[in-house]
């Protein structure tokens, strides 16, 4: 492969031929964002993979539920040599919240990736972050949970659970100067993370800029509007007019919604294929995205706080603007009155209106009548 380990953008520096992901899925997770990963199609993995992306480097994945390999050492190899050194450039994304290994007294550990070949003894999670992030040219999160903890970070845990950004800093930056870039989601939208991905390879190989993120470090132009403002149900919402059940197409802020203030695309972009999205399909949004999930919006099915107040607010606006548009669309949806078959052209149109300048007076519709009267 060619170039060097810096950084590669759009100002001219070389960009890398090849490049690897590791992907380690042994943070605290159930693997639900590697199977979403496997539902994307702009672009499909598979693309990337087969090099049918114009423009990016060749990319090997090591991701162990999609690896052909047999696991075990074969399925290793690589991650040891980019320990070692020895493998350069990678991308390295996390699957799953960091647990904080110093909070356990004596031995043990929660999550291990593969086993100390001297010792037999589990490889944690954590000694795999600590050797491989000052060496990686990025560095990626998959999911809330390697974003912000997610689920097993919430109020309560044992583990001491937190962010990939929590645990190595938020100041962190990779052999490409980048901050961690967080693509959160629970599990993430498909489309959301390969696009970022794409753009991240595109960096690589020297074509475009660093991705913009936002404060909390996710892509910005993925999370930087609200789910209410690209949700179908919002108009509601402006008219005062709230679903009471599930069954109802209406705004869903009074039954637990919380997308006015979450930071999401789902709405816009749908699931799978443009389709679905959690309010599209009559669900509620829970904030899966936002680093507060999920203490900061249970108890779910809830009216969300300052829910009660907004529509308050809102319901006389929302009543008045209701009639008044209910009265425009009466007026609006009914046909011209000059649509007919008489034998009278009613539709104000007047063909000698040229020739009188324009502030001559317009003849009225009898005199246009007679004078056709007498043409004929």
């Amino acid at each position: 492969m060619s170039g060097d380990n810096g950084s590669a953008g759009s100002g001219g520096a070389k960009g890398f031929d090849e490049i690897d992901i590791l992907w380690i899925s042994e943070g605290m997770s159930c693997d639900g964002d590697t199977v979403s990963l496997t539902a994307a199609d702009r672009p499909a993995l598979e693309d990337v993979l087969l090099g049918l992306v114009p423009g990016l480097p060749k990319v090997n994945l090591h991701n162990k539920v999609l690896s052909p390999t047999l696991g075990g050492e074969e399925f290793l190899a690589p991650f040891r040599a980019a320990v070692r050194g020895e493998l350069e450039p990678f991308v390295l994304v996390i699957e799953g919240s960091v647990p904080n290994q110093n909070i356990i007294e004596g031995d043990g550990y929660w999550t291990s990736f593969g086993n100390d070949p001297e010792t037999g003894e589990p490889l944690t999670l954590n000694w795999w972050i600590d050797r491989l992030a000052p060496k990686a040219w990025a560095v990626m999160t998959a999911g809330t949970c390697a974003a912000y903890g997610g689920i097993h970070a919430m109020a309560g845990n044992p583990t001491g659970c937190m962010g990939l950004a929590d645990y190595l800093g938020w100041d962190f930056r990779s052999r490409a100067g980048l901050p961690v870039v967080n693509v959160p989601g629970c599990p993430i939208q498909p489309e959301n993370f390969m696009e970022t991905l794409g753009w991240m390879l595109q960096h690589a190989a020297g074509t475009a800029p660093a991705p913009p993120l936002d404060h909390m470090l996710r892509p910005q132009w993925l999370f930087g509007r609200t789910v209410h403002e690209g949700c179908d149900r919002a108009a509601y919402y402006e008219q005062g007019d709230f679903a009471m059940d599930y069954n109802s197409p209406k705004c869903q802020v009074k039954i637990g919604c919380w997308g006015p203030v979450v930071n999401c695309d789902v709405p816009k972009r749908g699931w799978m294929a443009g389709v679905g999205g959690c309010p599209n399909v009559g669900g509620i949004c829970i904030g899966c995205t936002m680093p507060g999930f999920p203490d900061a919006f249970m108890p779910f099915m809830d009216e969300p706080t300052g829910g009660a107040l907004s529509a308050t607010l809102i319901k006389p606006y929302g009543a008045l603007v209701r009639r008044l548009r209910g009265i425009t669309n009466m007026a609006v949806n009914r046909e011209p009155k000059w649509h007919h078959n008489g034998p009278d052209l009613t539709t104000g149109y007047d063909p000698t209106w040229r020739s009188r300048g324009t502030h001559a007076p317009r003849k009225t519709r009898a005199t246009t009548r007679t004078k056709r009267r007498e043409l004929t």
